[in-house]
C-alpha cells in the first residue's frame, strides 16, 4: 500500500513553500490568520532567522510560534520550562503552534507512603 502523500487544505508541501507568507495566510484557518497578520515578535524573527539559515542545535523559548511550511525538517530544541527538548518538524505540524508538541507538565509517580500517613496507608508493604 503507498504512504499517502501529505496535503494541507489541498496543497501539498512543495506547493506550500512555494507560496509567500500572505498566501499562506489566506488559506489558513482563522486565528493562524489573525497571527500572521499581526507579525512576528523579535523572538521569533530571530528563530526563523536561524531556522533558513540551516544552523543547527537552534533553541528557542518561543511556544507560540506558527509552523510555517519552510520550517519543515528542520529540528528546534524548544523549552518546556525546565529543560530544552528536541523537535524535528515534520509536515503534518504545519499551521499548529510550536509548543503544542512538548508537553510543560510532567506525569506524578508516587512511592512510598510518608511520615504522617493515615493509618490504613500504613498498613500497606513498603516495597
Amino acid at each position: 500500500m503507498a504512504k499517502k502523500e501529505f496535503t494541507y487544505y489541498g496543497k501539498t508541501i512543495e506547493e506550500l513553500k512555494k507560496l509567500s507568507l500572505n498566501e499562506f495566510a489566506e488559506i489558513a484557518p482563522a486565528r493562524i490568520r489573525r497571527s500572521l497578520k499581526r507579525g512576528f515578535t523579535d523572538p521569533q524573527k530571530k528563530l526563523l532567522k536561524k531556522i533558513k539559515n540551516k544552523e543547527s542545535n537552534i533553541k528557542t523559548h518561543c511556544r507560540g510560534i506558527i509552523i510555517l511550511p519552510e520550517m519543515v525538517d528542520s529540528a528546534v530544541n524548544v523549552h518546556d520550562g525546565k529543560s530544552f527538548i528536541k523537535v524535528v518538524i515534520q509536515p503534518e505540524m504545519v499551521g499548529h503552534y510550536l509548543g503544542e508538541f512538548i508537553s510543560t507538565r510532567k506525569g506524578v509517580s508516587h512511592s512510598a507512603p510518608g511520615i504522617g500517613a493515615t493509618r490504613s496507608s500504613a498498613a500497606l508493604s513498603v516495597k
